[in-house]
């Protein structure tokens, strides 16, 4: 019996980076600057995580699509570096398929891992978690939504980094969204590498308030959410409900029949 194919393989970004492309999804994952870049600047730069490491005792980060683990090893580094005095790093990563992680293992250097951290993702694989004086690191398996009610701490900063809603629309619904929501601390945020509409309609009606997130790339805007609007730089305001009148309007799979009035009548919306 032949070898099973394998899922996974390294290739080069346009930027000349290495990443990892799933076979099975046909995408490949931080497809423009590359993961370490795309991990740094999208992610953990945005989030503010040095600084609000030092806000508070214990910042919990959820990992949605750990992936080859570009965003979890960026946010470590982080805690791991950070003064004595900063807070504890809780970080929980989502995923079904670890094998982008187990192959970018097997070429720590193409990818900046350095040995410890290396060794931390090994454990990760084998046990579940890892744990150092400054970070917690733990694998949360399968379906996200049932993987989240087992977690009883409340998310302060999500990286949603999935694959794309054409190959995994079940993640960009307005129900995966909403089980984050109910998961996340009242100044919790999150980041997203879309800027689609069906996207922010989405997120806008499980109840995040959504705004404009950096860009990175050849993207020109991603998506930056908050359980209040006053933790986001740049909200969505009115002039961007009138995409939503389009006909051809996308929407998250889903959506209810009154999406769009929905989504416009969110609280950020609301003249003031």
């Amino acid at each position: 019996m032949k070898d099973r194919p394998a899922h996974h393989e390294i290739v080069r970004t346009r930027s000349g980076a290495a990443a990892i492309r799933s076979i099975d999804a046909g995408e490949v994952m931080h497809p423009g600057v590359g993961p370490v870049v795309e991990a740094e600047l999208l992610y953990v730069r945005q989030s503010r995580l040095a600084e609000r490491l030092r806000e508070a005792p214990e910042l919990v980060l959820f990992d949605v699509g750990l992936g080859a683990g570009s965003n979890a090893f960026a946010a470590r580094a982080v805690s791991e570096r950070a003064p004595g005095a900063a807070g504890h790093l809780r970080l929980v990563s989502f995923e079904r398929d670890l094998g982008a992680l187990a192959l970018a293992l097997e070429r720590p250097d193409a990818f900046g891992i350095d040995a410890e951290a290396a060794s931390a993702a090994r454990a990760l694989l084998e046990h579940g978690r890892h744990e150092t004086a400054r970070t917690s690191w733990q694998l949360e398996r399968g379906d996200i939504c049932a993987a989240i009610e087992r977690i009883t701490a409340r998310a302060h900063v999500v990286y949603w980094d999935p694959f794309s809603p054409r190959a995994n629309p079940t993640l960009w619904s307005v129900g995966s969204f909403a089980a984050m929501r109910r998961a996340a601390g009242p100044r919790c945020t999150l980041f997203t590498y879309s800027a689609s509409t069906a996207t922010r309609i989405a997120l806008l009606l499980a109840g995040w308030a959504v705004g404009v997130g950096d860009s990175i790339g050849d993207k020109a805007q991603t998506t930056a959410a908050a359980a209040d609007a006053a933790d986001l730089a740049r909200p969505l305001d009115r002039t961007w409900l009138a995409r939503l009148h389009r006909p051809d309007v996308p929407l998250p799979p889903d959506a209810p029949p009154d999406a769009v009035a929905r989504a416009a009548a969110s609280p950020q919306f609301l003249e003031r």
